[in-house]
């Protein structure tokens, strides 16, 4: 099972919070906190009840965030299906705009044959082209400007 990531800025830096408090602010179960202070979520002493600080809390949940990224390298996108940057398919993308200044490149996973997407501006279209093959599908003419 992945990961899960939590927002760190729920936990309030001037506050401490007990297991149960945390629990309820995160919406997980208390052996869920307790669990994270086994990993090493620190704690403000050995008595009960188990109090945390707030600064040690967001603290913990952005080292995690941190830890759990996974960038993709140049030339690969990011398959959500298989949970890791990949190649596409014979290293061929379409580009779909969305704005004037961004948009999708859309491919297919090697590994599952799902479709893999990639957000990027126009102006590193340039860049992307000499790992990636890159076609910009036009859009068919309106019925009315046909002959």
């Amino acid at each position: 099972m992945p990961k899960r990531s939590y927002n760190p800025r729920l936990a309030k830096i001037h506050r401490s919070y007990t297991v149960e408090e945390a629990a309820c602010l995160y919406n997980v179960h208390k052996n869920t906190v307790r669990m994270w202070i086994k990993k090493g979520l620190s704690r403000c002493d050995d008595r009960r009840p188990l109090l945390i600080l707030g600064s040690d809390l967001r603290e913990f949940h952005q080292k995690r965030r941190i830890m759990n990224k996974r960038p993709c390298p140049p030339g690969t996108i990011y398959c959500f299906r298989c949970r890791e940057p990949k190649s596409p398919v014979g290293n061929m993308v379409d580009y779909i705009p969305i704005t004037q200044t961004k948009g999708n490149l859309m491919g297919i996973c090697p590994c599952c044959d799902g479709m893999i997407y990639r957000l990027t501006s126009r102006e590193k279209l340039e860049q992307i082209r000499t790992q990636l093959d890159i076609s910009m599908p036009q859009a068919e003419q309106h019925i009315s400007k046909c002959d």
